[in-house]
């Protein structure tokens, strides 16, 4: 965390280094190319390097100097010259170090200006200018005559901006030159304000007439010495120059120490910015910080990483990026990143090299630019108004303090900071109507009524709380604006942490402990899983699985989960994921009742008051003074120093701290230094050094993972090893990536190959494919030369197409775009559709044509899960690779797309989605208009051509159906475009019955999805027409999926065509009953059985995975079909050439039963109604106007009967129904009661199921 920093056993020091940066005089001036300041710059706006001037002492071996690091932080810029003109305020920033291991050191700088003495330096400047001018005038000498002419407004403002330029200038016998030096603390732990104050006192004392009581070696020689860090828990005061400082340390149960203050983010950003960027961080994408001021980058990253607890960021973190590092913006790899701007460009002149996923935060405007398809933080508005709450009592407008942005309100009015600073108005606590009218201005506040009106709490009476701190009788030992800061600090905290408490309250459960021991466990984690995620997601609100899978997906979670397994026992325990777990224990011993029911309502935090107790309490009584600085063993004469000028040290009393530190062991009590051995150990505050190899090693086997560029001058070399690094972390990215989409896809098969876990949700998988889309477009902006768009998957794509346009216009056309696919498209002998060309140019200009995707990123995830749905994508981006001119033209060097073998072996990994079928671009596009091609093919063999009447079809899917379409006479082929249908189900196909020849003998349908490919096969085999087979004018068919036809083709050799259609039984049934195949009862019995146990497990599977219902009901071996075998057995066969149907016999059974009726011989109550049902049923499907047959009316009263849980009573009836006596012989399944009972006990196995059936089963019928 924030806290923690790093190395071997380590005194506990309040500070390591004292270190003064700035202009050497030996040296001179020397440009400062890498900080990229142009030379049109004039001389005092450009930059020069600055150097490490002193440190103090040279070396500690607990955290050795990295001088790179340190020159380049404490002066990002560079130096910078200034004349008497301009303001020079001193200037505070703090910084991070990270090293390899990850563990970080804390610097803290005060940069302020000097006068230059050194007469050669003056003159230097001088020189610089002369040269500039003198090449400025050449450069931008008007043509003498027009000079009257610059009418054009563009001219005069460019003209007067130059000469600004021209005249910023300085000239030694009149102005003073001043340079930056800066003065900084190298600390192990962030105590950023006590830092802050130790500095501005020093630089104080340099500046202030009157010297300091003691030469100014006496107070660094304390700092660095004799104050200790405090001790988790308690508080320290020690001596600045002028005036006491204090700080404190959270203990090991509290939040971790954090000490920058949040109030100024929120006031810069507003809350609902906050949540934004703090849900990017969460979900790891990348994240540009921008600001002028390097302070407000720190504040604003560390306030985000901070809020995040328990969980850590776990990529590149540099809060301030110093200019020679900007090539660190090309990194393919999540980071969290400032950039310092130098208040002049705005936004646009600003050339990132990614933006697909990057979140843009232009600090000191108030404005942040969002990755697209951001998904909501669970709860946002309840979350916001907690938030708004705290920071109104602060007097805070939860939309941000607007003065330092252009798009103030009336909010200016009535500044925060107006209401801060009047005491009388006791910070507005008592008068709830201020913060209100505050609030009424406030957009956010608008949104939060209407939800504040759904829980029913008024805004009105919006308590901000009272300052209930009980300053009354604790005399806090630091002003009243610190106490208020640490307060915010501490509540906001608190809301943030009670978040994830809630939200993860029952993790534990869904941890997967690993069977093997910890050793191999950590060999083999990446292969490994650690959290059982479907389970997880299944408990969680529906609002939340947006957000919430794709955060589980996260590097953070994954190590946030690797840190529990690995701290079985409280000992070794993460203080972290310590802190936490006793957090989650306390609200599961509140939640007794129900411990895993999840709900979204929404928990406020509870846990405020207890923490700002312990932070007053420290306050209040002060744990530990350290020693007071005093005199140095110096000689006499040193120490002095001339006013304004930060001197050189004496370095001889600096360089060695006292020989046994007698003074902290003098002044710490005894039980401080034994609580001191055991917190350093808990705190893990300096590792171990068996642990630190083992996180080195660990830093080195993730190599991939660069966590931190390197702070040195960079080498080309140094570049080129980063890059390599790049691109091997991608590869292995991709590697498992795909097996993760995979093992998910894949399900059963490769779980008991032992990999993952079975099921995956639509929620899941889309997450999936969404963070491939990201890590296509971080491959794909890797090494650009020249960045075009946000996406730069997309714009590759681009100028491919325009490459082939311009090729296919000179007529060298190569064929490569339709490269059909000889295997695929085998010659069949039936009729068939012509076969879609594969063509990648195809596929996007779909993508173009469909306009509700607006962006570039939208076109490029479009066109991705486009590909992946019709299996091409590895194909399609290798095709787009081929154009080798094209990549050299967009790509650097050592671009990914660059390296041949991992280009290769990318490719490769994503040849393996081919394996599995992917709906991602039909489930997700749901309204957009798609052409499908239909066919119809009638039988050879009986003259379909002389058919006379009008034939029409409706084809429906899961996602809508198309209506009634008319289909030309003689045209069997056509291609219409509807809306979007999702997976096709049923296929509705009949005619009109005019003309003379009314019959017509359809074999199949087939449908296929222009966009997709998506080849659907609807077989039906029977005649369509008044007396002929069961006289039906319309039929209902069900399809399924074609396979690509190399698949189809062998499996039509295997089997025998009989069982090809689920139709084709029946046909055979009906047309000659003589050829029926005769199934014995126990094949009957085992039919039934599967289908049955076919709807049960549909059910069984998680919503968004259920296949087609219909297909179960209607389709080839499925509920309707049994029954009608049920039926047929022993059915008794009628005269030659009658023809009877089940549905004669169903007929005869209502009758008998509504004569019953009439004749008032009801037996039993139960029985009665069951009859009755059935009666209005076969009276409803008779009664209905479309112009079903007889087979379809039995397979409508199956369906209806499964939905409402009838057909269990309805076989008990039909089995004891005289009229069963009369048709079947005495062989027949429905005579015999032992086989009747248990196909009863099997249908009743549906009645749990609520099953609803597809509207072209049931169109007609209102029951």
């Amino acid at each position: 965390m924030s806290g923690g920093g790093g190395g071997s056993s380590a005194p506990g020091r309040f500070a390591d280094y004292f270190v003064i940066c700035g202009l050497d005089t030996e040296t001179g001036l020397e440009p400062d190319e890498l900080s990229g300041e142009n030379f049109e710059q004039t001389p005092l706006r450009r930059t020069f390097k600055s150097k490490v001037l002193a440190r103090y002492p040279e070396n500690v071996e607990w955290n050795p100097f990295d001088q790179d690091a340190v020159g380049m932080l404490c002066m990002p810029k560079g130096l910078a010259f200034k004349t008497q003109a301009d303001s020079r305020e001193p200037q505070f920033h703090s910084f991070i170090i990270t090293r390899e291991d990850g563990s970080r050191t804390f610097g803290f700088s005060l940069t302020f200006f000097e006068e230059v003495t050194s007469k050669q330096i003056c003159s230097a400047m001088q020189t610089l200018y002369h040269m500039h001018n003198a090449e400025y005038d050449i450069l931008h000498t008007p043509p003498t005559n027009d000079k009257e002419s610059c009418s054009s407004t563009g001219d005069c403002s460019g003209t007067s901006v130059s000469k600004l330029q021209r005249f910023n200038s300085y000239d030694i016998s009149r102005d003073t030159l001043y340079v930056s030096k800066c003065i900084c603390l190298i600390t192990p732990m962030s105590f950023m304000k006590a830092c802050k104050k130790v500095l501005e006192q020093l630089h104080q004392a340099v500046t202030s007439p009157q010297p300091p009581p003691l030469p100014l070696e006496s107070y660094i020689y304390n700092i660095l010495y004799e104050v200790p860090l405090p001790p988790a828990g308690r508080s320290l005061k020690f001596s600045g120059v002028y005036g006491p400082i204090i700080c404190q340390r959270p203990s090991t149960s509290e939040l971790p120490l954090f000490d920058f203050p949040v109030k100024e983010v929120f006031e810069l950003l507003g809350v609902e910015n906050v949540i934004q960027l703090f849900t990017c961080a969460l979900l790891e994408f990348q994240i540009l910080l921008y600001s002028q001021h390097y302070q407000r980058l720190m504040t604003v990253a560390e306030t985000i990483t901070a809020l995040m607890f328990p969980f850590q960021w776990q990529h590149v973190y540099v809060p301030i990026l110093p200019a020679s590092l900007l090539h660190f913006l090309d990194a393919p790899v999540p980071y969290l990143m400032g950039l310092h701007s130098n208040g002049l460009d705005d936004r646009s002149k600003l050339e990132l090299p990614q933006e697909a996923n990057l979140c843009f935060v232009d600090v000191d405007n108030h404005f942040i630019e969002l990755p697209e398809d951001l998904p909501q933080f669970p709860n946002k508005l309840e979350f916001i108004q907690e938030i708004s709450e705290i920071l109104m009592a602060f007097g805070i407008p939860p939309e941000g303090n607007l003065h330092c942005s252009e798009s103030a309100s009336k909010m200016k009015s009535l500044r925060a900071c107006d209401l801060v600073s009047d005491k009388r108005n006791g910070n507005i606590a008592g008068s709830p109507l201020n913060s209100y009218e505050l609030l009424k201005e406030n957009e956010t506040i608008a949104r939060l009524q209407a939800l504040v009106k759904r829980t029913g709490v008024s805004l009105e009476k919006l308590e901000v709380r009272e300052e209930t701190s009980s300053k009354k009788d604790l005399k806090i030992q630091c002003d009243e604006e610190e106490f208020k800061i640490y307060q915010l600090n501490i509540q906001i905290r608190e809301v943030f942490a009670n978040r994830f408490t809630q939200m993860f309250a029952d993790y534990e459960v869904f941890v997967i402990q690993p069977s093997q021991d910890k050793e191999s466990w950590f060999t083999n984690r990446e292969q490994m899983q650690n959290f059982d995620k479907a389970s997880f997601l299944s408990d969680q609100p529906e609002p939340y699985l947006p957000f919430l899978s794709r955060f589980l997906e996260t590097q953070m979670f994954a190590s946030f989960i690797d840190n529990k397994i690995m701290c079985h026992d409280d000992d070794d325990k993460d203080p972290v994921l310590r802190v936490f777990d006793s957090r989650v224990d306390k609200i599961r011993l509140l939640n007794v009742r129900t411990p895993t029911l999840r709900t979204s309502m929404y928990q406020k935090c509870t846990t405020i008051d207890e923490a700002e107790k312990s932070i007053e309490l420290r306050l209040a009584k002060i744990d530990h003074t350290a020693v007071h600085p005093h005199l140095l063993d110096m000689k006499i004469g040193q120490g002095k120093y001339e006013l304004g000028f930060f001197p050189k040290l004496q370095s001889d009393v600096l360089s060695t701290g006292p020989a046994s530190n007698k003074w902290t062991k003098r002044n710490a009590p005894a039980q401080w230094r034994r609580k001191d051995r055991q917190k350093q150990h808990t705190e893990h505050l300096r590792l171990d050094n068996d642990q630190r190899e083992k996180y080195i090693q660990e830093a080195r086997n993730l190599g991939s993972t660069i966590r931190q560029p390197k702070l040195s001058n960079l080498s080309p070399s140094v570049i080129a090893q980063t890059n390599w690094k790049f691109v091997e972390g991608l590869l292995k990215e991709c590697r498992n990536k795909t097996k993760r989409m995979l093992v998910e896809k894949m399900g059963r098969e490769a779980v008991e190959l032992g990999h993952g876990e079975v099921n995956i949700t639509g929620v899941e998988e889309n997450t999936l494919i969404a963070s491939l889309c990201d890590l296509l477009e971080r491959i794909w902006s890797h090494g650009l030369q020249v960045k075009q768009g946000k996406s730069a998957l997309w714009s590759h794509l681009l100028h491919y197409l325009e490459n082939r346009q311009r090729r296919t216009t000179s007529g060298s056309f190569s064929t490569s775009g339709i490269l059909l696919d000889s295997e695929r498209r085998k010659s069949d002998t039936s009729p068939a559709m012509s076969p879609l060309r594969i063509s990648l140019i195809q596929d996007m200009r779909h993508i173009q044509n469909i306009s509700e995707i607006k962006t570039d990123v939208g076109k490029a995830r479009a066109w991705v899960r486009l590909s992946m749905e019709k299996k091409l994508l590895s194909r399609h981006l290798k095709q787009l690779l081929s154009d080798h001119e094209l990549t050299k033209k967009l790509y650097k060097r050592y671009a990914f797309l660059r390296c041949d073998d991992e280009k290769e072996q990318f490719l490769y990994h994503l040849l393996s989605f081919n394996a599995v079928d992917y709906f991602c671009f039909t489930n997700v596009f749901t309204t957009i208009l798609i052409p499908y091609h239909i066919l119809i093919v009638p039988s050879k063999k009986l003259g379909g051509s002389m058919f006379t009447a009008n034939p029409w079809i409706c084809i429906s899917g899961e996602l809508g159906e198309t209506g009634v379409l008319q289909i030309p006479r003689n045209l069997l082929e056509m291609t219409f475009e509807c809306q979007n249908l999702g997976k096709l189900t049923t296929v509705q196909i009949g005619h009109d019955n005019s003309g003379l020849y009314a019959k017509w003998l359809v074999e199949y349908v087939m449908v296929r999805n222009e966009i997709t490919g998506h080849t659907y096969k609807f077989p039906c085999g029977r005649w369509l027409g008044k007396g002929m087979d069961d006289g039906s004018l319309e039929r209902i068919l069900v399809g399924e999926l074609l396979t690509s036809h190399t698949e189809a083709d062998e499996r039509q050799c295997r089997t025998p065509p009989l069982q090809q259609s689920p139709s084709m039984i029946r046909r055979f049934v009906t047309i000659s009953p003589n050829n029926k195949p005769k199934l014995n009862t126990g094949q009957i019995q085992e039919a039934i059985g599967e289908a049955v146990n076919g709807i049960v497990k549909h059910f069984h599977k998680p919503e968004k995975e259920r296949g087609s219902l219909t297909l179960l009901l209607c389709g080839e071996s499925g509920l309707v079909s049994a029954l009608e075998q049920v039926f047929q057995h022993g059915f008794k066969s009628p005269r030659l050439f009658k023809n009877v149907f089940i549905w004669d016999f169903l007929e005869k059974a209502q009758t008998y039963y509504e004569t019953l009726e009439q004749n008032e011989m009801v037996p039993e109550e139960n029985w009665q109604t069951r009859a009755r049902n059935f009666c209005r049923f076969i009276t409803a499907i008779n009664s209905t106007p479309r112009n079903i047959g007889k087979d379809g009316k039995f397979q409508m009263l199956v369906c209806l009967g499964a939905r409402d849980h009838l057909l269990h009573h309805w076989i008990a009836l039909l089995a004891d129904c005289p009229i069963t006596a009369q048709m079947y012989e005495d062989i027949a399944l429905i005579k015999d009661h032992t086989l009747v009972n248990s196909l009863i006990r099997v249908l009743q196995t549906l009645q749990e199921f609520n099953i609803t059936l597809e509207a072209s089963l049931v169109k007609g019928i209102d029951i």
